[in-house]
């Protein structure tokens, strides 16, 4: 595949190895990096990029190979979200929900649930995830009903946040309390009656997630697209730490990507420090010492983050989606929070210290370089990653098992 070819699909491009996809997420990457300064200027929603995404065959590569996919695993996916993030963060978290919904159906979904939307899915449609509220205790305080709708089917009211990637994709998976109080999984499409989308979104950074809100009123479920959800966590699983995997490879990526433009900066752009010129050690920016100190420091925490990154991802791929013990799930889980944690604040650092290395002229804002910053500390407030640390001092130094929830 390349870019061009990427451009001129009308179809989604087959994806069987990771050798397959990682051309494909370069390609992809080398797509949208030009636009990513005006995306992060306007906040505008990146409809022609993620439908370049959905031909991509990306959102299929975890589609198991029973269902026609090529069922790889999910380290490739990882590679793939932080070579994306270091050209756009914003269009990488997209999809997160998507993978999240696929590891679902692939956990405990129905042979007509898996025909369905695992077919939909190796067309070019996207699911999206509509997990989080507002006004509750907390995020997942849900309030969110699926009811009977008094002929035997079913019915959706609620109000979701955060629905990364709802206004391009195809399918949303729902949290909601069904009548026991259970919660499930419901799956319906973006255009039914009653799916209302907004644009509320107007953050600092990763602008164009337009991660706003959805609005179910009275929305017709079919029963046979409802899963068990609750009960997942009831349980060993690795659907948390799957999560959060991807999402610390967009941390991974946007300090990879801020490094890059330093680098570019430092050798294209800047001017040295007169204190280096005058005492006769550099000429240029790069050579000023302290410059090559502070970057070589940089670098070094952005490869022990790639490091980290490759090691989870191999972790979780020893355990599956399906670990064989509570002992497999926290190893996989601490190994991703370990990532997480280290790569957000490693994000944060190399995107604000981009500018110790660069003097004043880099804050022009034609360059939009600030983006970096606002990206990594936006995503990075996903979670906060002091209860990462947490669970992990706590697993190392008492065996304490990390909790059983889907941010872990």
């Amino acid at each position: 595949m390349s870019v061009t070819a990427l451009k001129q699909a009308t179809a989604p491009i087959v994806i069987r190895t990771a050798q397959d996809a990682h051309r494909a997420a370069l390609d992809f990457a080398e797509l949208i990096a030009p636009g990513a300064i005006e995306r992060d200027r306007t906040g505008a929603l990146p409809v022609a990029e993620l439908q370049a995404f959905d031909l991509s065959g990306l959102p299929g590569l975890t589609v198991p190979e029973a269902d026609g996919g090529p069922g790889l695993p999910i380290s490739v996916v990882a590679d793939v979200v932080r070579t994306i993030a270091g050209a756009d963060p914003a269009v990488a978290q997209g999809p997160q929900g998507h993978f999240l919904m696929v590891d679902a159906l692939a956990l405990a979904g129905t042979q007509r649930q898996r025909e369905l939307i695992f077919g939909d899915v190796l067309r070019g449609a996207r699911i999206s995830a509509a997990l989080a509220e507002r006004g509750g205790t907390h995020a997942q305080d849900l309030k969110t009903k699926l009811s009977g709708n008094g002929d035997g089917g079913l019915r959706l009211d609620g109000r979701k946040y955060y629905t990364t990637g709802s206004l391009t994709s195809k399918w949303l998976g729902v949290s909601a309390l069904d009548r026991r109080g259970e919660a499930v999984l419901a799956f319906v499409r973006r255009d039914q009656p009653g799916v209302t989308l907004d644009y509320d979104w107007n953050p600092m950074g990763q602008r164009a997630t337009v991660s706003g809100g959805a609005e179910f009123g009275g929305v017709a479920v079919d029963p046979e697209l409802v899963l068990p959800w609750g009960v997942r966590f009831e349980v060993p699983q690795q659907l948390g730490a799957r999560a959060q995997l991807y999402h610390a490879a967009i941390q991974v990526g946007i300090a990879g990507g801020a490094l890059q433009d330093a680098s570019w900066f430092l050798t294209e752009k800047a001017r040295p420090f007169f204190e280096a010129v005058r005492n006769g050690w550099a000429q240029s920016a790069a050579e000023d010492p302290h410059t090559i100190h502070r970057y070589g420091e940089l670098a070094t925490r952005v490869a022990a983050a790639e490091a980290l990154l490759a090691r989870a991802a191999s972790k979780l791929d020893q355990i599956g989606l399906e670990p064989a013990d509570a002992e497999a799930a926290a190893q996989g889980s601490i190994a991703v929070a370990q990532l997480k944690a280290f790569a957000s604040e490693t994000a944060v650092a190399v995107a604000s210290d981009l500018f110790s290395l660069t003097g004043a002229s880099a804050a022009d804002e034609r360059y939009d370089l600030s983006r970096h910053w606002r990206n990594a500390r936006t995503h990075a407030s996903h979670d906060p990653v002091d209860w990462k640390y947490h669970h992990v001092g706590n697993y190392l130094l008492n065996g304490v098992a990390p909790p059983n929830h889907g941010q872990l």
